[in-house]
């Protein structure tokens, strides 16, 4: 009888050890847009990211395995669900990071929350994912329509930009930062004289250009990003709409977007992040060994956004132990101050919306550029509680729980 007990004893206890063991897994999905008109910004470059975050969480040394998995939605909100779904029942993942495009991330985050994964949103932009679709699953991390309305949209107006015409991308980012800023025109005494939409990822901007440009607006607002606002503004060089009465207003405006267009044509645009490699040492050196892996380019926003979010969930993982309950992980985000070389010192709120400062900047000339990516002049520090929206204008549930 003896014996038996020991048997059984000892049993329990391997079993103990080995759900011990198999606490200290974590497997991270990047799931964006690797190949299209999201690519620069976020894409290959937000999976270097991810590993260099695992790599520099420590979490290796003390005996966690932490896997990587990647996956292009193509910019479509079905197959961003339909592989999030099979990655959380079949392959065992824990959190998706990223998600460029914002369709896709509203998509995503239900399928989070039904399955208490965590999100940490970092590329796509839609303000509604700290409004009125927020979860307790979802941190939304970089950026988001409100806060560049807020920055670009206000400085306008206030230097002259009164009548604006927008150019739109015709899905849920473009729609809510054509809605973030007008918004914001409209209080700051603008007013807005035309719009139109074009389909994500368009080639030709023709017609949308023409138009703007035959209203007389006096700021010409593209609520696109990426590849399309690349697009839009050498396109509106073409047609010689830089330069004349009518200026260009980029509301989302990328370091990759930059390089693309080159500084001769970009020079002069204003535009907010809260990133910019060339800031300080830290920034200067995480971009060092992000574009050792990438030929040299520098990390975007949505790419710095990426490192600093996984960074700040492995600390919240290791200090619950394990990864598996996902509101239980962002709820520990939420209570444990945000600290790292890239984004600095923060905090989450209850919405999911990560605060920190965002950095008005404009594009140097040329002439100002002394070596590789270097683009931006700083004008002025938002504060976080100025940057991005009250906590109780976004209408998110989760507020009224308090």
């Amino acid at each position: 009888m003896a014996r038996v007990s020991l048997s059984i004893s000892i049993a329990l206890l391997l079993g103990v050890c080995s759900s011990q063991a198999a606490e200290k897994v974590v497997k991270i999905g990047v799931i964006n847009d690797q190949s299209s008109v999201y690519a620069d910004m976020g894409g290959p470059g937000s999976v270097v990211a991810a590993r260099l975050a695992v790599e520099d969480s420590g979490l290796l040394a003390k005996g966690w395995k932490i896997d990587v998995v990647v996956a292009d939605h193509g910019n479509k909100a079905d197959l961003a669900s339909s592989i999030s779904r099979t990655w959380f029942d079949t392959q065992g993942v824990d959190v998706v990071t990223d998600v460029t495009n914002s369709a896709a991330a509203l998509a995503v985050s239900q399928i989070v929350r039904d399955k208490n994964k965590v999100m940490l949103a970092s590329g796509p932009a839609v303000s509604d994912l700290t409004g009125a679709a927020c979860t307790p699953n979802t941190i939304h991390w970089t950026h988001d329509t409100w806060a560049f309305a807020n920055g670009i949209g206000k400085s306008v107006v206030e230097t002259g930009g009164k009548t604006w015409f927008f150019l739109t991308a015709d899905y849920a980012f473009g729609h809510a930062l054509e809605r973030d800023a007008e918004k914001m025109v409209l209080a700051s005494g603008g007013t807005v004289v035309g719009r139109v939409r074009a389909p994500n990822n368009t080639a030709d901007f023709s017609s949308y250009l023409l138009q703007a440009q035959s209203s007389g607006a006096q700021v010409i607002a593209l609520a696109n990003s990426g590849g399309d606002t690349v697009s839009s503004i050498k396109q509106a060089a073409e047609f010689g709409i830089a330069g004349t009465k009518q200026r260009l207003a980029g509301l989302l405006i990328y370091i990759t977007d930059i390089h693309a267009i080159g500084l001769e044509l970009s020079q002069g645009l204003a535009l907010v992040s809260p990133f910019y490699w060339d800031t300080d040492d830290g920034t200067r050196a995480f971009s060092a060994r992000f574009a050792s892996q990438r030929g040299g380019a520098k990390p975007s926003m949505v790419q710095a956004g990426v490192y600093s979010s996984i960074i700040h969930y492995l600390k919240a993982v290791e200090a619950i132990g394990d990864a598996r309950d996902g509101a239980k992980v962002v709820a520990k985000m939420k209570e444990i101050p945000t600290d790292d070389p890239l984004f600095g010192k923060g905090y989450i709120r209850v919405d999911g919306r990560k605060m920190h400062p965002m950095h008005l900047y404009t594009v140097k000339q040329p002439s100002e550029s002394k070596y590789p990516w270097d683009y931006y002049t700083h004008r002025a520090t938002i504060p976080a509680e100025t940057a991005f929206r009250s906590l109780n204008e976004g209408g998110c549930p989760l507020v009224s729980k308090q």
